[in-house]
């Protein structure tokens, strides 16, 4: 990995953060006349805590992962975001990543005007990661690799991860939405190992918590310092956080809920590619499938109109005649397989 101060933006690294009301005040007090805030209406009068530290101290105890390596975002949308503002320049760098992945990405890059390089996955969806190292010119600050990854399912080859991580000068970042689906251990007990690695995680998938957007960034103290330097004071609300903490401590219903889902992707992995509309299904790590399916478009047009909603990937890299398709609760899978039945 290069140094530090080389990889980030030299205005990044220069310059002073706002610093919050709370971040200039620790210890316990009885009166806050620091923040221009209403004194009515407890507690939601009060600023959030901006470092959240006691969501923090318990992502720390389940994770096993220091508060001072996790850096908390609205979803994972957020530290995405943030990673390519603090480390590449607008207009001059470039970021590298997977097609088909997750969309934000490319996205994210082109707000920030900074080019985005896509490699392809091989066929069967497997990472090339001779092709991406080749993709990854001077210019390259940023490897975004999704894993398990989306649309495909399937965790990218463990060994090439480290290959990438071993050669690359930069940042790589592996997004691990999808982890807790996954037989395949985390990144996370890496970070020691490498610096230069950033790894996602979120409260949007396993946890059930897409609507509270909670995204977590796992990376060495000084990559967290980096982020934390340039977000915004409040980026996590009050509500959010406490929401979190109450479902973060009740981990047995996760690991109840995560049972019933990995139960019920064995089941659609066998009925689906029983049914005349598919051709096949492809291996999957996540709570979805992959499944090419005759006729895509008609398909997904014949499911929307019966009210079952799918994700259309026709027209994604690779993808041609998928239909990505969520693992539900038995009665929603139930509902998908009469009407997919029937074409």
């Amino acid at each position: 990995m290069k140094d530090l101060k080389d990889l980030v933006r030299p205005n990044i690294w220069e310059m002073q953060p706002y610093s919050s009301a709370r971040d200039e005040f620790h210890g316990s007090a009885s009166v806050f006349l620091d923040a221009n805030e209403n004194p009515y209406n407890t507690p939601y009068n009060r600023y959030p805590d901006p470092m959240q530290l006691l969501l923090k101290d318990r992502i720390s105890e389940l994770k096993g992962v220091g508060v001072d390596s996790i850096f908390l975002g609205n979803g994972s949308d957020e530290p995405i975001d943030l990673i390519i503002r603090a480390f590449c320049e607008p207009a001059i760098d470039s970021i590298v990543s997977i097609a088909p992945s997750y969309g934000m990405y490319e996205v994210a890059a082109n707000i920030n005007n900074v080019e985005f390089r896509k490699v392809e996955l091989t066929k069967s969806f497997e990472l090339d990661a001779e092709r991406v190292l080749e993709a990854a010119n001077a210019w390259v600050k940023v490897i975004y690799l999704c894993s398990p990854n989306n649309p495909t399912g399937n965790s990218l080859e463990r060994e090439k991860l480290y290959k990438i991580l071993n050669t690359f000068s930069g940042i790589v970042v592996i997004d691990e939405a999808y982890i807790d689906f996954s037989s395949e251990p985390s990144f996370l007990s890496e970070l020691e190992r490498f610096p230069n690695l950033i790894v996602l995680q979120t409260l949007s998938k396993a946890w059930g918590a897409a609507g509270i957007r909670l995204g977590m960034a796992f990376a060495s103290p000084k990559i967290i310092a980096i982020l934390n330097k340039i977000k915004y004071p409040y980026n996590v609300n009050m509500l959010t956080q406490e929401q979190a903490l109450e479902i973060l401590n009740n981990e047995e219903r996760m690991k109840e809920q995560l049972r019933s889902i990995l139960s019920e992707r064995i089941r659609l992995q066998a009925a689906l590619p029983l049914l005349n509309c598919v051709n096949k299904i492809y291996p999957t790590d996540a709570n979805f499938i992959l499944a090419d399916v005759e006729n895509a478009n008609a398909t997904y047009k014949a499911l929307v109109k019966k009210g079952v909603i799918v994700r259309n990937r026709n027209n994604v890299t690779l993808c041609r005649g998928c239909l990505r398709i969520t693992v539900g609760t038995p009665k929603e899978n139930d509902a998908l397989l009469a009407v997919l039945k029937k074409l």
